[in-house]
């Protein structure tokens, strides 16, 4: 007799009818089979919007060209003389024209404050500023400045200040200047630049006793509302044409959408490499959701056991049941991507207004990426296709004799087969050779020659081997680590000893979902240990050539000790420490070197803490003993403990002990370092070459009360200002600060993505599993363990999947994060943020246990019936 399926066509979508039915039927496992890829969708399309808010906030914020722009004249080979823009502006199809100039001038003093000059017309449709305080200059020799400037320069409305600016006779020498007196009016905020630098602003009448050259770099023009592009154009050549050579020779820009598309592309490009890193992160995220979901359908494919085996009793033949359950994959995929899209796409529009509201940011709104939208979701479906390919054909191959067995389920298998350990094996010791390999060739510090991007690549590659090789040989390794991570629990009694056998009992699902976690702890700790490692190596760095805020320096006649008190009893400064600097020679008599040596002290500044030794210690440091760069030491050829001799002129050989050697140079670039009283014996005056000093309190404004205290004291007490120079070295050390930070939290918010997806997973497969033992459950409640107990159980197993994923992702991920810094950065000292590991490990831990709370309630409503009823 033969069956349905071999009778004819009507009978071919029994099969994906039942498979689909059952999957409507229980609507809680379609949520938690999909919820990892829903939120892979929701992250994907969520990074899209974010996208475009960026973009166009950057568009809008900081565009060089207003909105109100129909037209903008470019300058030729010169400048748009002053003749045309009135020209222009007199035209009948002209509403209004403003001359744009970008320049900039220094403050008068010691010190060098740079501010960058515009000129904007302060208000209307093509005005860039928003005035913030003071008001908009209105005549010659009046600024507005920018808030950076009023901060750090002290530029409060009122105050006057003289700039250094182009000699008007002779514009074409730039090394003549004039100082012109300018009286700040206001404070501005700039809607075309980002204002990282002190700005100031006048109008286009009043920019030119301010500007490098005459004229204007471009021109600005509204046209009039019934007035063409075309008759516009026309107008606007002919004005041009007739105001000079320079002027004919301006380009026109017909358009401010053509300016804004130049413009958009600009900046777009300038995001795409940010944008483009991110998807790296996102492409391991929705890998880690892959492996979620397979882990969540083999779960659920085996829960239905007896169902598939009725299905192959009556004749379904196993590719047809294989192909209903990855149509269910599908559907699955679909619905999950569609939720997921639809959730970004409304935070996407609300977060203007969030951002608005919450922290007063100014976002522009995203556009409506239909076409990105149906990608995520058919990528979605893909994924979800992918991962249930897989377990789709392991339960389509279940023998008819499971629909005799009363169990709907088969115990998880507890050993993997030869294939897949020898394969494991191998991806091993893949990984294993490669970073030896790596590892024997590091390069030594200063080393050029050494192909970093290549050892970069090694050390990506031997990491993604090696986290195959977890993938493949997990189930092997659950048990081992189980014993030890899972002993403190085993100490709290019945329900701790519950807890390690459940995990235990079913090695494949617990490695399935450690792995996920594994994933996102090693990115998590490897991304603390890379920031830890480059802190480091900035921290380092900076003490060598920015040891303090300020550094003041006097080439020619030095700085009297009364001045250097002077500096140290300024309430102003902290930290100020003086030192002298000397010219010697050394090294073989046919090839004498010169070398600066200084009596700086290392220990008198706070960044002196961060300076390390390559050999020796600094404490060594004594009367005719010496600190050199490791640069000198090998051009001399000596090390700790050998003597070498200096020539000072003047004054003859001195002989020197090395006491240690440093890395890179010493503080304030020196070669070398010696005592006061060596640096004497070697001809060093007794005034001070320079002094290094901190402001007494952190923030802009306090360092510019500080530079202002100094530039006091030199204008006052020292007989020649002009040979001394003010340093701002706080700003180099704060860019260095703020690209670590910054690298540091961007890194961790991408890499959150995938311990998102992992603390998911660890509430899918609990979900899943308390279905699947509920008769387990049922047993052990009639057996007397209490419905608080059973709830502590199976919160602790979903703990220990974050324990176990903790414990191999910081065996992962900490080893080659030092690997990939060490040779990115051969000089970055390796630091173990001890702390953050630790918080990282408990938080997974915390974070998995939460995750189980919701399962957990869910399984305590078993009753001791479900034994005797049968029922999951």
């Amino acid at each position: 007799m033969s069956t349905p399926w071999q009778q004819g066509t009507p009978w071919r979508a029994s099969v994906l009818g039942s498979q689909l039915a059952e999957l409507l039927r229980r609507p809680g496992r379609l949520v938690t089979t999909g919820l990892s890829v829903l939120v892979a969708a929701f992250v994907v399309f969520a990074t899209i919007m974010a996208q475009q808010i960026t973009t166009n906030t950057a568009v809008d914020n900081y565009r060089g060209t207003p909105k109100a722009v129909d037209m903008v004249a470019k300058a030729g080979d010169s400048n748009i003389g002053a003749t045309a823009l009135r020209r222009i502006r007199a035209l009948p199809g002209v509403a209004e024209a403003v001359g744009r100039v970008n320049s900039g001038a220094p403050v008068t003093g010691p010190s060098e404050h740079w501010l960058e000059l515009r000129s904007d017309p302060g208000t209307g449709p093509l005005s860039q500023v928003e005035l913030v305080e003071g008001s908009y200059p209105d005549r010659a020799g009046e600024l507005a400045v920018n808030r950076r400037a009023a901060e750090e320069l002290g530029l409060a409305p009122g105050t006057r200040t003289a700039l250094k600016v182009p000699d008007p006779k002779n514009p074409e020498d730039g090394e003549k200047t004039v100082e012109v007196t300018v009286t700040v009016t206001g404070v501005v905020e700039s809607t075309a630049t980002a204002d990282q630098q002190p700005g100031g602003y006048t109008t286009d009448a009043f920019i030119a006793p301010f500007a490098d050259l005459p004229g204007y770099d471009h021109i600005d023009i509204e046209a009039k509302s019934a007035v063409s592009q075309a008759e516009l154009t026309g107008q606007v050549r002919a004005a041009l044409d007739g105001a000079g050579k320079a002027s004919a020779k301006a380009k026109l820009v017909t358009g401010g959408a053509v300016r804004a598309a130049e413009e958009r592309a600009a900046v777009s490009g300038d995001l795409r490499e940010l944008f483009q890193l991110i998807s790296v992160f996102l492409a391991v995220a929705v890998g880690a959701a892959a492996l979620v979901a397979t882990s969540a359908f083999r779960i659920v494919f085996a829960q239905r056991l007896r169902q598939l085996a009725l299905l192959r009793a009556i004749g379904a033949p196993q590719p047809r049941v294989a192909a209903a359950l990855a149509a269910e994959g599908a559907l699955v995929g679909a619905v999950a991507g569609t939720i997921g899209v639809l959730l970004a796409l409304g935070a996407g529009q609300l977060a203007p207004t969030a951002a608005r509201i919450i922290a007063g940011q100014r976002l522009s709104a995203p556009g409506l990426p239909v076409t990105d939208a149906a990608l995520v979701v058919v990528g979605t479906m893909l994924v979800s296709v992918g991962a249930v390919l897989a377990p789709a054909l392991s339960a389509a191959r279940v023998s008819p004799l499971q629909a005799l067995r009363s169990a709907g389920t088969v115990a998880g298998e507890r050993r993997i087969g030869g294939g897949r350990l020898t394969a494991g094996v191998v991806l091993a010791a893949a990984a294993t050779g490669l970073a030896v390999l790596l590892l024997r060739n590091l390069p030594e510090p200063g080393e050029q020659d050494y192909d970093r991007g290549l050892g970069m690549l090694g050390t990506a590659v031997s990491a993604g081997l090696a986290f195959l090789a977890l993938v493949v040989l997990g189930p092997l390794l659950v048990r081992p680590v189980l014993a030890v991570t899972g002993w403190p629990l085993r100490r709290l009694g019945t329900t701790g000893r519950l807890a390690v056998s459940g995990v235990g009992g079913t090695p494949r699902r617990a490695a399935a979902v450690s792995v996920v976690v594994a994933l996102g702890v090693a990115l998590v700790s490897g991304a603390l240990v890379a920031v830890a490692c480059l802190t480091g190596y900035t921290q380092r760095t900076d003490a060598v050539d920015a040891p303090a805020d300020f550094r003041v320096t006097s080439e020619a006649k030095g700085l009297d000790p009364a001045v250097v008190r002077r500096f140290a009893a300024l309430p102003e400064l902290t930290h100020v420490t003086g030192y002298r600097t000397v010219q010697v020679t050394a090294g073989p008599k046919d090839a004498h070197i010169q070398y600066e040596v200084s009596d700086l002290d290392p220990g008198a500044l706070p960044t002196g803490r961060y300076i390390d030794t390559a050999t020796g210690s600094l404490s060594d440091l004594g009367p005719g003993s010496a600190v050199l760069a490791s640069s000198v030491a090998d051009a001399l050829g000596v090390r700790v403990g050998d003597s070498f001799t200096v020539t000072s002129s003047g004054r003859g050989n001195i002989r020197l002990t090395v006491a240690a050697t440093l890395p890179e140079d010493g503080p304030g670039q020196a070669d070398i370092l010696v005592v006061p009283a060596d640096l004497t014996r070697m001809g060093a005056a007794e005034s001070a070459g320079g002094i290094f000093a901190d402001a007494a309190t952190s923030g802009l404004a306090a360092r510019g009360k500080a530079q202002r205290a100094l530039e006091t004291v030199i204008r006052e007490h020292v007989p020649d200002p002009d040979d001394v120079t003010i340093s701002v070295l706080a700003d180099d050390r704060d860019n260095n600060r703020a690209t670590i930070e910054t690298m540091g939290v961007t890194a961790l918010g991408l890499v959150a993505l995938t311990v998102l997806i992992a603390v998911v997973g660890v509430t899918a497969t609990t979900s899943l599993t308390a279905i699947e033992r509920a008769r387990e459950f049922g047993l052990l409640r009639a057996l007397g363990l209490g419905g608080g107990a059973l709830r502590r159980t199976i919160t602790m197993e979903a703990g220990l999947y974050g324990v176990l994923g903790a414990s191999l992702g910081l065996v992962l991920g900490v080893p080659y994060a030092w690997l990939l810094v060490r040779v990115a950065v051969s000089s970055a000292p390796l630091v173990l943020p001890g702390t953050q590991l630790a918080l990282v490990f408990c938080a997974l831990a915390a974070l998995t246990a939460l995750a189980g709370l919701l399962p957990a309630r869910r399984a305590t409503r078993v009753t001791p019936m479900t034994v005797l009823g049968g029922a999951e």
